[in-house]
C-alpha cells in the first residue's frame, strides 16, 4: 500500500492559499490512483515542528543508552518525523516563497529529518525518492526577470533534497500569486491566471503519474 508524505507551508487559510489548493490537486490525482493509500499529512503552519534544539541534534551521534530523559524524548519527536519520511513513496510539499526563501517551519521540518548516516549521506536510502514541491510565488523570479537572483526557494530546495538525499526533486511553480490584490500588478493578472491554471493541471498531471502504482514482475 502506497504512502503519500503531504506537508504545507502556508500561512494562509486553504481558501485562500494558491500553495494549498495546488497540493490538493495534486493529492486529489494521488488519492484517486491509491484509493486504498495512506496520506500522512502535516501542516506545518497550524502546527509547526520544534526547531532543532542542542539535545536532539546531538543525540543523532550518541549512544542511545546515555540519553536523559529530556534528550530521550527530544530525540523521540525527531525520529517519528524521520520515520514518516522514510516510510513515504511520495513526499508532496507546499513551498510559498516568503522573503525571497522558504517558510522557516518548513526549515526546522528539514533540519529535524536531515541526520547524516541515516537519511542523509551518500548511501542515503531516500535515493530515488521521488519530491514535488509547489513553489509559489507573489511575483516572478523566473530566469530573465529582474528579481531572477533572488530566488532562494526552488535553488535551495534542489540543491537540499538532492544532495542531502539524493531525492528526484519536481517543481510547480504558480506566480505572480498577487497580480490580483496589488493595483500595481494589474496589467499582469492574466499572466498569474494563466500560470495557476497551468500549476493545477500539471498538480492533476503528476499527481496521476506518481500516484500510478509499480506492477511487480511476474
Amino acid at each position: 500500500m502506497a504512502t503519500l508524505l503531504h506537508l504545507d507551508s502556508s500561512l494562509s487559510p486553504a481558501e485562500g492559499s494558491t500553495s494549498r489548493a495546488v497540493t490538493a490537486a495534486f493529492r486529489k490525482a494521488w488519492q484517486e490512483q491509491n484509493p486504498d493509500g495512506t496520506v500522512v499529512y502535516r501542516d506545518l503552519a497550524a502546527a509547526p515542528v520544534p526547531h532543532l534544539g542542542t539535545l536532539a541534534a546531538f543525540a543523532a551521534f550518541t549512544d542511545p543508552a546515555t540519553h536523559g530523559p529530556e534528550q530521550a524524548a527530544a530525540f523521540a519527536e525527531r525520529v517519528k518525523l524521520v520515520e514518516e519520511l522514510e516510510q513515504a513513496d511520495a513526499v508532496l510539499i507546499g513551498a510559498p516563497m516568503y522573503n525571497f526563501s522558504i517558510p522557516s517551519t518548513l526549515k526546522a521540518w528539514l533540519d529535524q529529518v536531515i541526520v547524516m548516516g541515516r537519511t542523509a549521506g551518500p548511501e542515503s536510502p531516500l535515493k530515488g525518492l521521488p519530491v514535488t514541491v509547489v513553489a509559489s510565488r507573489g511575483g516572478s523570479y523566473a530566469a530573465g526577470t529582474p528579481r531572477e537572483g533572488l530566488e532562494y526557494v526552488q535553488n535551495y530546495l534542489d540543491g537540499l533534497l538532492t544532495s542531502m538525499f539524493g531525492a528526484e526533486v519536481d517543481f510547480i511553480v504558480p506566480e505572480l500569486t498577487l497580480a490580483a490584490s496589488n493595483p500595481a500588478m494589474a496589467e499582469l493578472i492574466p499572466l498569474a491566471e494563466a500560470s495557476y491554471a497551468k500549476a493545477l493541471a500539471d498538480a492533476e498531471s503528476k499527481g496521476k503519474v506518481f500516484g500510478a502504482p509499480v506492477a511487480s514482475a511476474a
